[in-house]
Formats: C-alpha cells, sequence, structure tokens
C-alpha cells in the first residue's frame, strides 16, 4: 500500500468514526480543508519537475476524489440514522383507526317530524309554532275543558311560578292544540269582513309535557295536531286526508286504518284513530295512533269564527309513538338517553 492509499483508509476510518455531523465536518477539514492532508500534498508539487507534477498531481487528484467519495457516504448515512431515529420516536401504528371528526346526524323524532311536515306540506297545510309556556285559557279554556277537567290538575299537568290577569297559573302546554288557537284566531282576525274566508289548513309539531313516564310515556314528549276549517269540511275530507298521511308516512298501501268513537271536550264528533299493518312483527295488530273529531261549535267560537258558517275537523298525534312504530323501537325512553349507540342507527 503506498502513502496514498494509506491517506484514504485514514480518511475513510475517521470519516466512519465520526458519529455526528458536526464531527464529521472537524475529520474532513483534517484532509480536505486548507490546511489538510490533501492540501498540503498539493503544495508539495512546487518543488517537483513539470513530469512529476503531471504524474503525482494525477494520482493526488484521484485519492482527494476518493477520499470526497468517502465524505459523501458518512454524510448520507448519519442522514439516514437520524431519519430512522426520527421515524422510530414518531411512529405510527397504522393497524389503529384513524381519528375522524365526529359527524352529527338528525334525531329519529326529527326525522319523524320532517317527514310529517313534508307530507302536510303536500297537502296544502301549514306548519305553526308557538310558546311552550301557555296560559290556562289556551290550554284548557279556549278548548272547552270545563273547570273542573282533570287535565287542569298538578297530576296531569305542570305549572310555572306565573300568574294571568284572572290570577290563572301559566303551565307547560300538555298538547298543541293552543298553536291552532292561535293561528286560527289570527287567520280570522286576518280575514275579517272578507267572505268567502280562505280555508284554515294547519299543522302543530312540537314538544309537551305532562306528569307522565314510563315505557312508552315521558314527561316531555313531541306531538302534532292538525287543522282544518272551512264552509264545506266533513268527517269525510279527515279520513281520507289521514288515511293518506298514514299511508305515505309507513310507506304501505295496505295499511288499514280505523276511525272508532270517542269522547274529546274539544270536538264532537270524536273518534280514536287505530291502524293496523299488513306485514311486519305487528301484522294484524290494531294500534291507537291519535285521536280526531269534528270542531266542537263552542272551539269555533272561541277561534273566532261562525260555528254555523264554518266547520272542520282537528287531529293529533303524538310523534314519538310515530317514530317508534316507523323505527321499530319498543321503548319510548331509548329516545332520550343520548346514548349514541342507538342514535347512530338512524344516521
Amino acid at each position: 500500500m503506498n502513502d496514498l492509499d494509506t491517506l484514504v483508509a485514514a480518511a475513510v476510518a475517521d470519516f466512519a468514526a465520526a458519529p455526528t455531523p458536526a464531527e464529521l465536518e472537524n475529520a474532513k477539514s483534517r484532509f480536505l480543508g486548507k490546511a489538510g492532508r490533501v492540501t498540503e500534498l498539493l503544495k508539495g508539487l512546487a518543488s517537483a519537475t513539470p513530469e512529476e507534477k503531471k504524474t503525482r498531481g494525477a494520482e493526488i487528484n484521484q485519492t482527494k476524489q476518493r477520499i470526497e467519495a468517502a465524505l459523501t457516504a458518512r454524510r448520507q448515512a448519519l442522514a439516514d440514522a437520524e431519519l430512522a431515529a426520527q421515524l422510530k420516536a414518531e411512529a405510527l401504528d397504522v393497524t389503529l383507526p384513524g381519528r375522524q371528526r365526529g359527524t352529527g346526524g338528525l334525531h329519529p323524532v326529527s326525522r319523524a317530524q320532517e317527514r310529517i311536515e313534508a307530507i302536510f306540506g303536500s297537502m296544502g297545510f301549514d306548519v305553526a309554532e308557538g310558546p311552550e309556556i301557555e296560559t290556562d285559557w289556551m290550554s284548557f279554556t279556549a278548548l272547552n275543558n270545563p273547570e273542573n277537567h282533570p287535565a287542569r290538575s298538578m297530576q296531569d299537568t305542570f305549572y310555572v311560578d306565573m300568574q294571568d290577569e284572572g290570577g290563572r297559573w301559566y303551565n307547560l302546554r300538555p298538547h298543541t292544540s293552543p298553536m291552532q288557537v292561535r293561528y286560527a284566531r289570527a287567520h280570522a282576525a286576518k280575514y275579517a269582513g272578507q267572505s268567502p274566508m280562505p280555508e284554515i289548513r294547519v299543522i302543530a309539531p312540537g314538544r309537551t309535557y305532562r306528569v307522565d313516564s314510563d315505557a312508552t310515556h315521558s314527561p316531555m314528549f313531541h306531538q302534532c295536531e292538525g287543522l282544518w276549517m272551512g264552509e264545506n269540511v266533513s268527517f269525510k275530507d279527515l279520513k281520507v286526508v289521514f288515511t293518506a298521511f298514514c299511508r305515505q308516512f309507513f310507506e304501505s298501501d295496505d295499511l288499514q286504518l280505523r276511525f272508532r268513537p270517542s269522547f274529546f271536550p274539544f270536538t264532537e264528533p270524536s273518534a280514536e284513530i287505530d291502524i293496523a299493518f299488513a306485514s311486519g312483527p305487528l301484522k294484524g295488530k290494531w294500534l291507537e295512533v291519535g285521536g280526531s273529531g269534528q270542531v266542537h261549535p263552542n272551539v269555533v267560537r272561541n277561534y273566532g269564527l261562525d260555528p254555523e258558517r264554518h266547520i272542520g275537523f282537528a287531529f293529533g298525534m303524538g310523534m314519538d309513538r310515530l317514530a317508534m312504530l316507523r323505527y321499530g323501537v319498543n321503548d319510548l325512553r331509548l329516545f332520550f338517553e343520548n346514548d349514541l349507540r342507538f342514535l347512530r342507527q338512524f344516521n
């Protein structure tokens, strides 16, 4: 091995022994710097003959290139080692599921309400909204409920610490019927003196409150009531409208409806509405889904209308119960426990 091969071997050994890029640069300066060993060899050619300069200079340049190649290789090795250490420290377990931003969805009762509004909207019904804290007159008196009606008692109705001018307590509305009253009175005032007056077609969906709680009842629940008033509206129209609604809501033309005679103080005659499915787990079973009837003359007067000229029907149904039947849910409380495992099924 000549002196130049020994120099290359020394450089390769020094470069390999450098553990960091900074120490590698120090090793580089010992061989390739201004005062490095290769530079000193080139300076020594000053006293050589032209022939020696040509031969010896070529050998020194080849040595320099070999040292530079060894330096580059060591630089790359140190960079690779640093990257490997960084990747190890910041390693990701790609077998784990990715962390995604959660997306919300509509509550099943909200889905049912949107569906109800869309179906009745296609039949020309408006959607009414109103306060959830109501007066005793709006909740009971306007609807032909007598003073001693049990729904006024603390066992059925939530009252709030507010009184109207007559000294009666305000209450959390036990049904959405007050919205019908408010809408009809505003309609009658708007079209007062106009003959014939435009018909009233409205549904009133929303939250309602009663002192009741079990697998099929909740202290807060959702109800939708409807009203159609005009000068030539009959019970037949009620049957046609509600039958069409149920068949669209449940997407079944084989659905059967039964209007069973009943009593409500705000309608006369009155009927409970039962449905029976032609297939599925509830096949052949009659299930009550709502109440209905021709609006009582006293209630028509409280609307601000003449019962001798204006006639119509009203109906009411529990949106929670309709959602239970549509989605096959057997416990109402599941809707309000906020268990995401249950709610995700609907989105």
